[in-house]
C-alpha cells in the first residue's frame, strides 16, 4: 500500500477554503468532512484537511500563525510549465493570493507560489528529470 499524506490546515472560513481548494481541482471527501472539517482530496495519496480554529484547538495548543507568516511551504508537481501558470492564475480569481515568492525557473524546473485565503504557503512546480544538469564532481 502507497503511503498517504494528509496536510492539516487551521482555516478561518471553511466553506470559503473549500471553494478555493476545489476551484484548484481537489474534491471533497464528505466520509471525513462535517461542520468543523472538510477533507479535501488531490489524488489517492494526497490529501488537506481543512480545519475550523475551533477543530485545530482539539489537536494542539499551539498558536495558530497570523496570515502573513509561514511556517512551511507545500510543493505540488504539476504536469507543465503551462499547469504552473493556470494553477497561479486560478488563485488569483478564487480568494488566494498569487506569486508570494519570486518566480523560479532553472530550465529543467519552473515554480511559482501561492497562498490560500488563510495565508498557507503552496509551491506549484514543474520539473523535467532528464533535463536536470549533471553535477560537478
Amino acid at each position: 500500500m502507497s503511503r498517504m499524506i494528509f496536510v492539516n490546515l487551521p482555516v478561518a472560513d471553511l466553506e470559503k477554503s473549500m471553494a478555493f481548494y476545489e476551484a484548484l481541482g481537489f474534491t471533497n471527501n464528505p466520509n471525513f468532512s462535517d461542520e468543523t472539517a472538510a477533507c479535501m482530496v488531490l489524488s489517492e495519496t494526497i490529501h488537506v484537511m481543512l480545519l475550523t480554529h475551533a477543530k485545530w484547538r482539539i489537536f494542539t495548543d499551539r498558536p495558530i500563525p497570523p496570515t502573513d507568516s509561514s511556517e512551511v511551504m507545500l510543493a505540488l508537481s504539476c504536469e507543465s510549465r503551462a499547469a504552473v501558470d493556470t494553477m497561479i492564475e486560478t488563485v488569483g480569481t478564487n480568494g488566494g493570493t498569487a506569486d508570494i515568492n519570486p518566480r523560479q525557473d532553472h530550465g529543467f524546473m519552473y515554480g511559482r507560489s501561492l497562498a490560500d485565503p488563510d495565508g498557507h504557503v503552496w509551491e506549484s512546480f514543474w520539473m523535467d528529470p532528464a533535463a536536470i544538469p549533471p553535477t560537478a564532481e
